[in-house]
């Protein structure tokens, strides 16, 4: 099986975007999916997951254009891991999904696709 991740949830916040040293435009998106269920007790629940999406290059330019909190979004990509080290000096890893396909399913530009 390859690494293949495919959501589709609403988006947190105003997409973020930063450009590289080397000047490649880098997007990241705040997302959210909601599953619900009925658990063992007969309650119904939702569970929200959180996922941090990338766009890099035209895929982060259009995402500037078209993609805005709260929209629906459907994402297809890949799981990508790494490691930082943050402002206190501790090492943190993170994994994100690198989109290869972002498609916008609520906005009024419905017919938008962001390949």
């Amino acid at each position: 099986m390859k690494n293949k991740v495919q959501l589709i949830g609403n988006v947190a916040i105003v997409p973020t975007f930063k450009t590289t040293k080397k000047g490649k435009k880098l997007a990241r998106i705040l997302m959210f999916t909601i599953e619900y269920y009925t658990n063992s007790n007969g309650k119904k629940v939702d569970e929200t997951e959180w996922h941090t999406v990338v766009a890099w290059g035209k895929m982060a330019d259009k995402v500037e254009s078209y993609v805005k909190k709260g929209e629906q979004i459907g994402v297809s990509g890949k799981l990508k891991s790494r490691s930082l080290i943050d402002k206190d000096g501790i090492k943190r890893y993170v994994t994100e999904v690198e989109a290869n396909e972002i498609v916008l399913l609520s906005s009024r530009n419905s017919n938008s696709n962001t390949r």
